[in-house]
């Protein structure tokens, strides 16, 4: 079952690459542009929405010296083009030079047909963080689980701070899969979890997740309670941490994916089913009762900063219920730089960690935030 859903993975990346329509259109919408993370995309989504990529090549100058402004609020990681530059895409585009940003799903799902930007375009998805300190208030020592073969016996020695970085990224493969409708997208998250102040046993990674999702998303348009209903959509999820018994742990669920917002606020809920597994295959048969079946993420954008609140629980009652809550904050410290706060109570910080219950307080810097 752990190979099942990676060899998936890449055969739909390698269909949808021959099958997709629209590879690289020009969104109607410029603001589009600056979500996009690669210099030379972003640069080419700039000119194919004002239609500089038709100029002879003499007229192209382009001074590459001022930053992109993120729709989130903040900045990508490089920056282009020029103030001139994007005055005069504005204007070619017909947009006035002051537009307000997009919303953050639509930011960074393309979710408006007006800003569509085609396939193969990197974006980031969840927080790309590093993070120096990260301490725990009880350091997992002997992880264990139902399954004989995955319960440590001997305790490791283990610091209670450690380090703790973050890469997400994901990318559309496919859009319009039913016509107009339908973008199916590729993304990928690894969180390492690094004994780096642990001399004495030689400074290891404790814990390494590794997630690739591949998710089917629609543009939704309804109203609930004074909110937008943006987004709607379903994924296959595969986690695991790739280490051996008794170590190893992991998971593949089917995800449901449900996005709301209104002014500075997005609201993302994802129920989930477990893809049975059985026998002695299962390293963590009872994962579901810690880390949960479904979770919500709040965004709150405010003055140049992002609050995010994250709450999960396994759906269930009495000895089973078990979850999870965790407080992020990012924050402007000078030009692109931001600080980053995370502060996690409950199970599953990581995949080892499933069925441990304990408190972790992380600072840090933020290179990306939320979606």
């Amino acid at each position: 079952m752990r190979l099942i859903f990676p060899a998936t993975l890449m055969l739909a990346a390698g269909l949808a690459s021959i099958t997709a329509r629209a590879q690289n259109p020009d969104p109607m919408d410029i603001r589009a542009c600056a979500a996009i993370e690669t210099d030379a995309q972003r640069l080419a989504c700039y000119d194919r929405a004002s239609g500089r990529d038709n100029l002879p090549a003499a007229q192209k100058k382009i001074n590459t010296t001022t930053q992109a402004v993120n729709p989130q609020g903040g900045t990508v990681f490089s920056h282009e083009p020029s103030k001139s530059v994007a005055a005069n895409t504005q204007a070619d585009a017909g947009q006035p030079a002051e537009v307000a940003p997009l919303s953050l799903l639509d930011s960074r799902w393309e979710l408006s047909p007006e800003i569509k930007l085609g396939t193969f375009n990197l974006r980031g998805y969840k927080p790309i963080t590093v993070m120096p300190f990260f301490a725990s208030s009880n350091q997992n020592r002997e992880p264990s689980s139902p399954n004989p073969l995955n319960t440590v016996d001997t305790p490791q020695y283990l610091d209670n701070i450690e380090g703790k970085f973050q890469l997400s990224l994901k990318t559309k493969i496919w859009q319009g899969v039913f016509g107009d409708a339908g973008d199916l997208w590729v993304g990928y998250t690894q969180s390492s979890r690094w004994q780096l102040y642990n001399e004495q046993e030689s400074r290891p990674f404790r814990e390494t997740d590794y997630e690739p999702e591949l998710m089917l998303m629609f543009n939704t348009n309804y109203e609930v309670a004074g909110w937008d209903g943006r987004l709607l959509g379903i994924g296959l999820n595969h986690q695991s941490n790739g280490q051996s018994d008794p170590l190893s742990r992991s998971w593949n669920r089917v995800m449901g994916y449900i996005g709301f917002e209104r002014e500075n606020w997005t609201v993302m809920l994802r129920p989930w089913w477990r893809i049975p597994e059985g026998g002695t295959s299962d390293n963590n048969p009872d994962i579901s009762n810690y880390v949960g079946r479904a979770d919500m993420q709040i965004i709150r954008e405010w003055n140049g900063q992002e609050f995010g609140l994250m709450l999960r629980h396994s759906l269930r009652g009495g000895s089973e219920s078990h979850g999870a809550a965790q407080f992020t904050w990012a924050f402007p410290i000078a030009g692109n730089l931001r600080g980053y706060m995370e502060l996690f109570k409950g199970y599953g910080e990581s995949l080892i960690d499933y069925n441990h219950n304990a408190t972790y307080l992380g600072v840090g810097l933020s290179l990306l935030d939320w979606y």
